[in-house]
């Protein structure tokens, strides 16, 4: 059942804006545009968590200014920064009218450590429940899982004690969440934590990405990729394997999603990608490209540019007619006849034929 939000409709719980860090802030600024979207846009009323940040109040300038520029309609920041400011409800009163509550990147060993198991954690928790959209880049999109990633090392091969866990708000249920993912090279440790816990999917985030989970829904909403290792099926040594020893990973299913791609969480299945245009128009393209492939392998062929190319077709044309006439004689300097010589083709070009074509179609490049 919909109901109002200070002034939004909602329906359900909101959406959660899972985002690699290092997000567009310049230019398009399409994923942080999108999450004031999903907080009811000009009516969005979104609080910038920054208690992760080592930055001092610039951090919530910054975000305050985004957020307004992209239309919000308020944006406050609230920094609880230990656990007795994140049980106190002079802290917590914002939170209780957010439309979108937004955590931002830093330590994310500190934001788990002041946020779970406190009154400020359960209210972010109510207000995604009541439909407000929650979600965090960097350490902010770690702590949306119930497991978060607290620190680990970089590498593309998973090893024993990689990475360490810690407490998230359990919001993405069923899932390990990491980021800056492609950039800093995490596929080691985060295929280490699925090799040791199966049952949870690994879900990669990379830089100005996020995963756009609604419902069991996840959209990918970005530049660049989310990866997600689906062990299920694993065979793994992950419980025998000894100090930093390389992990046995077999049989994990590998999703590389961009832009637009879908995947249900709970079926762990992709469910489409990419906006697929009217047939008619895929058949214009293909036909497009057809003569464009033509063209450019000609033009290859003959070894000239595009201008001259069009002039040899021309001058091969006028060539053609002549040759439908006889030839005219003319004294030379020996007192001897000849044909008259035609008009010379550039360099690199090839006599045309009475019988033939005189452009051929060349084949490919």
């Amino acid at each position: 059942m919909s109901e109002q939000q200070g002034g939004v409709t909602t329906s359900g719980p909101g959406a959660l804006f899972a985002i690699g860090g290092a997000e567009d802030k310049l230019k398009k600024r399409l994923v942080l545009q999108e999450f004031v979207e999903a907080a009811g846009g000009s009516r969005a009323r979104i609080v910038v968590v920054p208690t992760a940040s080592t930055l001092g109040p610039d951090v919530i300038d910054v975000y305050s200014a985004l957020f307004a520029a992209l239309g919000a309609a308020g944006v406050v920041g609230v920094r609880p920064e230990n656990r007795e400011d994140a049980d106190d409800p002079a802290f917590i009163e914002p939170l209780n009218q957010a439309t979108g509550i937004f955590m931002t990147g830093g330590n994310q060993l500190k934001l788990s450590g002041v946020v779970t198991g406190t009154a400020f954690g359960r209210a972010v928790t109510a207000a995604h429940a009541r439909g407000a959209a929650v979600g965090g880049t960097s350490a902010g999109a770690s702590i949306l899982a119930e497991h978060m990633i607290a620190f680990g090392r970089s590498g593309a091969t998973p090893r024993q004690r990689m990475s360490q866990l810690a407490g998230g708000l359990g919001l993405v249920q069923g899932a390990i969440v990491d980021q800056h993912f492609a950039q800093r090279n995490r596929y080691g440790r985060l295929l280490s934590l699925v090799a040791q816990s199966p049952g949870l999917l690994g879900i990669g985030v990379d830089e100005d990405t996020a995963a756009v989970v609604r419902g069991s829904h996840l959209e990918v909403v970005g530049r660049g990729a989310v990866t997600i290792f689906d062990g299920s099926r694993i065979t793994s040594n992950a419980h025998y394997a000894k100090r930093s020893e390389a992990i046995l990973a077999s049989g994990v299913v590998l999703h590389v999603l961009p832009a637009t791609a879908t995947f249900d969480l709970k079926a762990r299945a992709l469910l489409s990608y990419g906006p697929q245009p009217p047939a008619e128009e895929l058949a214009e393209i293909e036909a497009a490209e057809a003569d464009l492939r033509k063209l450019a392998s000609e033009i290859a062929a003959e070894g000239v540019s595009p201008a001259y190319y069009a002039e040899r077709k021309r001058r091969a044309g006028r060539r053609t007619a002549k040759t439908a006439q006889p030839p005219r004689t003319r004294s030379s300097a020996a007192g001897q006849s000849r044909p008259e010589a035609t008009e010379p083709l550039g360099a690199g070009a090839e006599l045309s034929r009475p019988d033939t074509d005189p452009l051929p179609d060349s084949g490919t490049a």
